[in-house]
């Protein structure tokens, strides 16, 4: 909080998801004083930990929106930031599968969309050359377009190392800390939180879901969000042998459609669904919406449902019923609105954050010389890559690494201690989940759940 007398941030970030977080640690690249809060009590607690984990290349993004510059932007800027810190990223590729004629005409058109939006690795694929691909796909696949640039990654650790690369630069991260009401005062906004008075120059809405609701508190009323709910079911790592890449549809006004994808984990997931609610916490799955899952699924992979189903979730998208992002600067107020991020924002999120900061400079904040970050390097949780559990040489120099205590995902005693001991530690066992995959399994932690609980309790 900021003591009386006390010298105002130079920046507040509301929002502590993938993008608010990028856009901290881009902030932290300069020698400013920056914050970043959340209402939650860890880092991507809400649209950003419950995703498809896409990392798009923007291929089908609308030519010539600023999401479509930022998506291409960002794929190449996580990429290469991925390798640098250890976020666990799979080049698969992308299968665009027309089931029908219209779909199959509609391929053609795509691939010269991708054009448009500097993507010019798209090619089409006939049946027998997708069947060769994907050997399971279920009957009738016409053809499809192949987009071997697209990739998954996993976001629980993108949205980490961000945070944890802005704390280490100075940042200051407040959790559980939710803006009450904004106002301005002496030239600064003073922000009333549940943990006291935040005074700022300038300021970041990056509030996701309820970015258009913090705008209305500054007298900003410039969109709505709809949250748009997109359940999700992730099947176990015995289905991963059934798909080699992403498996998508061709993409309709609501969305990209219900795909089947692998994960960086090991597992398949299908899904999403797409439903406008009017309601912002409505997480919930349905018995509609798994069983229209499950009646997409049998179409395009159909061996897919004979495999455990090892979980279900949903998450909320922040729509606004428009075409682009809603990310606009309001120079003579200090502020920025970060809105209308919808399921893109994974990928274009250090894009964003770039953008951001060039918009905030335009408002009139001198960010200074450059410097470079911290080094760090995520714990890896992806299953294509060496994992504590099966090296040797890490088990020798301590055997924390060789005490497994979630059997299922092979997550051991060490992991978690580290997680809990990490610069931004977990607020609870889920968030040891997202750091370690403990509990992530097929048990869902009915096994290690009380020896998870017990590390977790004995941190604190």
């Amino acid at each position: 909080m900021t003591a009386a007398g006390e010298e105002p941030y130079d920046v507040v970030v509301v929002g502590a998801g993938v993008v608010g977080s990028a856009v901290a640690r881009e902030l932290a690249r300069f020698p400013l004083r920056t914050a970043l809060v959340d209402a939650a009590g860890d880092v991507g607690e809400g649209t950003s930990k419950a995703n498809t984990a896409i990392l798009h290349t923007g291929f089908d993004a609308v030519p010539g929106t600023l999401e479509a510059r930022l998506v291409r932007e960002g794929h190449r800027r996580l990429t290469a930031y991925a390798g640098e810190v250890g976020i666990p990223l799979e080049r698969t590729g992308a299968l665009l599968v027309a089931w029908d004629e219209d779909q199959l005409a509609a391929l053609p058109h795509l691939a010269r969309k991708a054009e448009r939006n500097g993507y010019r690795e798209a090619r089409p694929l006939g049946p027998g050359e997708l069947r060769a691909r994907e050997p399971h796909l279920g009957p009738g696949a016409l053809g499809a377009l192949h987009v071997p640039g697209e990739s998954v990654v996993c976001p629980w650790t993108t949205t980490l190392a961000y945070a944890t690369q802005a704390v280490l630069a100075g940042v200051d991260l407040l959790l559980e800390c939710r803006v009450e009401e904004v106002t301005e005062r002496d030239g600064a906004h003073e922000l009333l939180t549940g943990r006291g008075v935040l005074r700022t120059r300038y300021l970041v809405n990056a509030a996701g879901l309820h970015a258009d609701a913090f705008d209305r508190r500054l007298g900003v009323r410039d969109f709505t969000v709809t949250p748009r709910r997109g359940q999700l079911l992730v099947f176990d790592s015995f289905a991963r042998r059934l798909v080699r890449h992403v498996l998508l549809p061709v993409p309709t006004a609501l969305g990209k459609g219900v795909l089947v994808s692998p994960t960086v984990h090991g597992k398949v997931l299908l899904g999403p669904t797409a439903e406008d609610l009017d309601d912002k916490t409505a997480t919930g799955s349905t018995a509609e919406g798994l069983a229209y899952l499950r009646e997409q699924g049998r179409r395009i992979l159909p061996a897919l449902l004979d495999e455990e189903v090892t979980a279900v979730y949903a998450g909320l998208r922040a729509a606004t019923g428009e075409v682009d992002y809603r990310i606009a600067c309001h120079p003579e107020r200090r502020y920025v609105t970060v809105g209308g991020i919808r399921s893109t924002g994974l990928t274009a999120s250090m894009a964003i954050a770039a953008h951001v900061v060039g918009l905030l400079a335009d408002a009139g904040l001198e960010p200074g010389t450059a410097r470079e970050l911290p080094a760090v390097r995520m714990p890896n949780l992806g299953e294509a890559f060496p994992r504590p559990y099966a090296d040797a040489r890490r088990i020798a120099a301590d055997p924390a690494y060789g005490d497994i205590v979630c059997a299922c995902e092979r997550v051991t005693r060490g992991e978690i201690r580290d997680a809990l001991a990490s610069v931004v530690p977990p607020a609870s066992t889920a968030g040891v989940r997202r750091r370690t995959r403990a509990g992530a399994g097929r048990c869902q932690g009915s096994y290690c759940g009380a020896a998870v609980r017990a590390l977790f309790e004995e941190a604190r």
